[in-house]
């Protein structure tokens, strides 16, 4: 059986729950409780869970870092594991895809965004694959405020069915790989 370890991007703490920064963090809490998965041991700088889900060992890693330093805890947890950076799946927030859309890729710059940075120059590269949740970009205003504030309540609204969405792509990334995923998944609309 594959391991594969599924790595949400956010920021911890109540403050920023529901934060746009932090599409990866719900995606992950999203999988946790359709697989039973329980994210809880406090390990790899963050908050883990490990366990089978349909077919395939998942461990799912929350960084506790805060954004701009994840990529410590993703070292960790591959280090530990002794897993090739092939095995490793992050998902996070992109500005770049209008909200409700999803991209994936394998390796890549990091296109500004601090959690991307922090992870390739952690592990020495950016080859992972990656689950590009999309969250739009602010028509005027600063990007940094846009990130660190909460989804809009039009959004709120479709953030479960854009949720569930990325899920069952996560589901058949793990279990199919990357290049079927992509001719399903790549570029959808999943609201």
């Amino acid at each position: 059986m594959a391991v594969k370890i599924i790595v949400g991007l956010g920021n911890p703490g109540p403050k920023y729950q529901w934060t746009r920064h932090n599409a990866g963090f719900m995606v992950l809490d999203r999988l946790s409780h359709l697989a039973g998965i329980a994210i809880s041991k406090k390990t790899f700088s963050g908050v883990c869970g490990e366990g089978n889900w349909q077919g395939e060992r998942l461990i799912l890693l929350k960084p506790q870092t805060f954004m701009n330093l994840s990529g410590r805890s993703a070292a960790e947890a591959i280090r530990f594991h002794k897993l090739p950076i092939e095995d490793l799946i992050v998902i996070h927030d992109d500005l770049d895809i209008p909200f409700g859309r999803v991209k994936l890729k394998q390796g890549g710059g990091h296109a500004g965004h601090n959690g991307l940075r922090s992870l390739a120059q952690e592990l020495g590269s950016g080859d992972f694959v990656r689950v590009r949740v999309g969250i739009g970009r602010p028509v005027h205003g600063d990007v940094v405020n846009y990130v660190l504030n909460n989804f809009s309540p039009e959004e709120m609204a479709s953030l479960p069915r854009l949720l569930d969405g990325v899920v069952d792509l996560v589901e058949m990334l793990a279990r199919e790989g990357l290049p079927k995923t992509m001719s399903l998944y790549n570029n959808k609309d999943l609201i």
